[in-house]
């Protein structure tokens, strides 16, 4: 099953799809109220929209443009781990960590909706746009253990991530600071639900940062130094994740951008977020 949000008439509107297509959930019976995602990613209200969207008939199904759906993450903070791939630890010019992934919390009105123009802060002057697959945690949880992450999370979504990268080369200690500019993040466009993965099929899964039309960096899930189940394990460890809460697990490399580019992060089988800057 796949969730997305848009923005209409001053609220939000959600729409849940099966292989048959889209449906409003306004159009499902017990869920018309819903106006968060954050409210439907319990395992059993899951599984229970799940049945009632798959007993619609194929013919009650309608179209939606992802392009300009609204930001899945509506309920939680955003974890980063960075340096998480093999490769990436030479855009910095730096050693990848050996003890844990690098780390980062970032606020939450940095978040922008798919097709949202990225603004560059003029306290920096070398800003990088990362691809990467995000996690969405689906029940309150605490010291998850490696074996046990598909328990807590709900579901996969893009993620788009932006970086005043010459602050973090002038002093490591700066990443929240660097990384939580307005509109210095993007995640959907659309939720997948975690039950149309197995482990293979994730790990399989090809994330890319491409720029201009041109990829920058490419690589799959396998190709991180540490895997999905670690980090649920290394960012749970200690402390409460609230529903909602969005993991982003490292990007195969960033791109530079500069205004007028226009910047994308695919992450195949899970979703495609595309930007403009300014």
């Amino acid at each position: 099953m796949r969730l997305a949000r848009f923005e209409q008439d001053g609220g939000h509107r959600i729409f849940a799809a099966d292989s048959d297509g889209w449906v409003p959930l306004s159009g499902i019976e017990g869920f018309e109220d819903v106006r968060r995602v954050t409210d439907l990613l319990d395992g059993a209200r899951r599984r229970e929209l799940a049945e009632r969207l798959a007993a619609r008939p194929a013919g009650e199904r309608t179209e939606v443009r992802l392009t300009e759906a609204a930001t899945v993450a509506d309920g939680g903070d955003i974890w980063g781990a960075g340096l998480n791939y093999r490769g990436h630890a030479g855009d910095l010019e730096t050693q990848q960590p050996a003890s844990g992934p690098g780390s980062y919390l970032r606020p939450g009105n940095c978040l922008i909706g798919n097709g949202g123009t990225i603004e560059l802060p003029s306290q920096s002057k070398r800003v990088t746009a990362e691809a990467e697959l995000g996690l969405v945690i689906g029940k309150e949880c605490k010291n998850v253990r490696r074996e046990d992450w598909r328990d807590v999370v709900a579901g996969v979504t893009a993620v788009l991530d932006m970086t005043a990268e010459d602050v973090i080369r002038e002093n490591p200690r700066y990443i929240p600071w660097a990384k939580g500019f307005d509109t210095f993040c993007s995640v959907g466009p659309q939720l997948v639900t975690l039950d149309e993965f197995d482990d293979e099929q994730l790990a399989a899964l090809r994330v890319s940062t491409v720029r201009n039309g041109e990829v920058v960096a490419s690589a799959q899930v396998s190709a991180m130094k540490y895997d999905l189940g670690y980090l649920v394990e290394y960012f749970t460890a200690g402390r409460t994740f609230a529903p909602g809460t969005v993991i982003c697990t490292g990007t195969p490399g960033a791109a530079v951008i500069s205004p007028g580019d226009a910047i994308t992060s695919v992450v195949e089988g899970v979703g495609v977020l595309a930007h403009t800057v300014k």
